[in-house]
Order: structure tokens, then sequence, then C-alpha cells
């Protein structure tokens, strides 16, 4: 039997990772796993007992609404007044999501469709690469990362492929190369797309999560922005709420009225309890964002210094919670997925593989910031045993 538009999906690469790891703890092997990017820091107290009360009452058991309940959206655009300066119409320019994975690939099914063409970051989380491509948009693909110039880049891109691209998904701080830009940076492109009638798609997951007196720009703070932008913005990372998928597609109206008009045919929105604890998290804890990254900052510092001091040096990121490393040299002819098979079976630690995120990360590995730094120290310390060509 044939299916459609799975028929061209690779192998999942971090399948094959987890697989392992699962194996080698069946087996008894303690293997700290840095792989998967799922937060291990608790949600808000005050959200979990909101969303228990909020269960409690029979009223919250119905359907909700597809675009988000009214309070969540001003909850929203609070927000965004408040951290950015930026005015949003929680009425015209707010749409909640279940998650940025699920508002994106539906945005993608509005704007682009089969003889369309996306830009996408490469490498890139693989939802920006397969989400277009499910719509049936040609993608092609622009290196990004901290020794790249992804604007000049693109530039290049658009003039020489073919067709001109409808959509450019961005994602600044970037997962995984963790690359960071500045506000002149998005300035600079939202006046290019507007000249170039482009779409911008910003996904800012990584909104909160940043160090040394870095701030990640929202791309609607930039004059123009809201003429040819969206961004997502999610509580998974800000708030630990990963699995609560709440998330929010806001900025450009008729963009923002396109997808909640497609929504209200596919369902029905997030279960009520968990908007009304979302709308606490974010009106009653707003300093929570600081406190998950104090901690994923220090285990940063607890990785990469640990790293250095085994020969394994990494600029430090200002972004995102990972670290993208290189391979060492001396095994660089591994290629990404056999050796993170062999810091899994020789080091017991996983990561995951750099070609999973498209042949632009071919090279690299990436590690989560998932473990506490006693975890942390203890994976260095499996590390140095293993890497004995360092």
């Amino acid at each position: 039997m044939e299916f459609r538009r799975i028929q061209g999906l690779p192998p999942y690469v971090f399948t094959i990772i987890n697989d392992l790891k699962i194996a080698a703890r069946r087996a008894g092997d303690d293997v700290i796993d840095l792989g998967f990017g799922n937060p291990d820091i608790p949600s808000p107290e005050i959200a979990v007992e909101k969303l228990s009360e909020a269960a409690h009452n029979s009223r919250n058991h119905r359907y909700s609404a597809s675009k988000g309940i009214p309070k969540l959206r001003q909850a929203i655009a609070n927000l965004y007044l408040r951290k950015f300066g930026v005015d949003l119409d929680p009425d015209t320019e707010v749409v909640t999501t279940i998650g940025a994975k699920e508002g994106l690939s539906h945005l993608m099914w509005v704007l682009v469709g089969p003889g369309d063409s996306a830009f996408v970051p490469s490498p890139s989380y693989p939802i920006h690469i397969y989400a277009p491509l499910f719509a049936g948009a040609e993608v092609q693909q622009v290196r990004v990362g901290p020794d790249q110039d992804f604007f000049a880049n693109l530039m290049e891109a658009y003039e020489t492929q073919w067709p001109k691209p409808r959509v450019v998904i961005l994602s600044f701080p970037h997962n995984p190369t963790t690359a960071c830009v500045d506000l002149a940076w998005m300035q600079r492109i939202v006046d290019w797309a507007r000249e170039h009638d482009v779409v911008l798609v910003h996904d800012f997951a990584y909104s909160d999560t940043s160090f040394d007196g870095y701030q990640p720009p929202s791309i609607l703070q930039v004059e123009g922005a809201k003429d040819v932008c969206v961004e997502l913005y999610t509580l998974t990372k800000s708030f630990s709420m990963a699995g609560w998928r709440v998330g929010f597609m806001v900025g450009n109206a008729p963009i923002i009225a396109a997808l909640t008009k497609l929504k209200s045919y596919l369902d029905y929105g997030t279960f009520q309890p968990i908007q009304i604890a979302a709308i606490v998290a974010m009106n009653e804890a707003p300093d929570y964002p600081k406190v998950v990254n104090e901690i994923y900052q220090s285990r940063r510092d607890a990785l990469c210094d640990g790293l250095d001091r085994i020969g394994w040096s990494i600029e430090k990121p200002k972004g995102t919670m990972f670290v993208w490393a290189p391979i060492p040299e001396p095994y660089q002819e591994m290629g990404s997925l056999e050796f993170s098979k062999f810091l899994i079976s020789e080091g017991k630690v996983a990561v995951s593989p750099g070609m999973g995120f498209g042949p632009g990360g071919e090279g690299f590995v990436r590690f989560a910031l998932i473990e506490n730094e006693q975890r942390i120290g203890q994976a260095v310390r499996n590390l140095r045993k293993a890497l004995t060509k360092l």
C-alpha cells in the first residue's frame, strides 16, 4: 500500500540514537541523555495549581475555541507589549496554536503549495524543512551558523534559485546552531522582504533563552514588520511548559486570519484548563523565564568548560538550550551518526547527530542542556575516557 506525503521521508536519525540509548539502559548502562531537547525543569507551580483547579470545573470540559480563548490572546498581547514594546490586537493579530510545530505546519498550508518555494535555514529544526514540503512546496536550504553570513547566503540563493521564494522561515536564536542576530539585522531582512513581496515566518522558540546579557529581538519590533511577518511564540522553553502545547502565531493580520480560518476546520483548540493555566503563567509568573534561564546558563557553563578541559573546545552559545559542537578533528571521518553511536557505546552519553538537522548539519553534534550540572559533570568524565584521541 502506498501512502501520500510520507513516501519521501528519510529515516528519522534521532530514533536510531534513541533506540541505542534504550537498549544500553536495558543492558544496565547509565546513559546520560543530552540528545532530545525535552525540558526537565518543572513548569511554574502556580500554573500547575490553576490547571488542577480549572480541570475540576466541568464547564471547562467542553469544546474550546480553535483561535484560543480571549483572555489567553490578551495575555500574549500583554506579554509582547511588556517585553518587546510591540502592540498586538488580540482579536486580529493573535491566534493560539497547539504548540509551535502545529502552528508552523498548518501555516504552510495557507501560504504555499505546489509550484511555490520556501527558503529555510540549513541546518534546521526538522519541521522547518518538512512543513513546506508537506504543503507541496519546493524547499531551498540556506546555510546558517555562527560562522555563516546567513543574510548574504540568502541574497545569493534569491538571485540564483527559481522559483523565487514566497516564504522565508527564520528562527533566532537558532536551533541547532545557536546562531543569534540583533535588531539591526531584523530590520535589514524585513526591508528586503517588503521590497520583494516575501513573507517572513520567525520561529521565536528561544525568545527568553539567552545568556551573557544578550536579549533576542522579536522581528515585530522593527519598522514595517507587520506588513510581511508573523512570529511564533511558545511557552515550551520560556516557561518550561513543553508538554502543555501552548503556542501563538502573532503579527500580520491577513495571515493570522488565514491560519485562524483553516484551524476552525481542523481543531477545537487546546484543552481549556491548559489555556486558563497558561494565562496565569504569563500574567502571574512573568519572571519565571529568568529562573529557567539561570539554570540553563549554569548547565551551559558546566558543559562547555568541562569539554574545554578535555580538549574539545567550543564557543559558548549566547542563546538556546543547546550546544552545537563540531566533531573533534581525530573523529571527523566517522560522520555525525557514527560518532553519536560511538559516544553512546563508549562514553554512555547520548547526543543528537548533526545530519538529523539536514545536510548542513553534518560534521556536528548537538548537546541538549536537559540534565543537571552533576550529571553533565559525569558526562564530561565519561567523554574524557572515551575520546582517547583528544
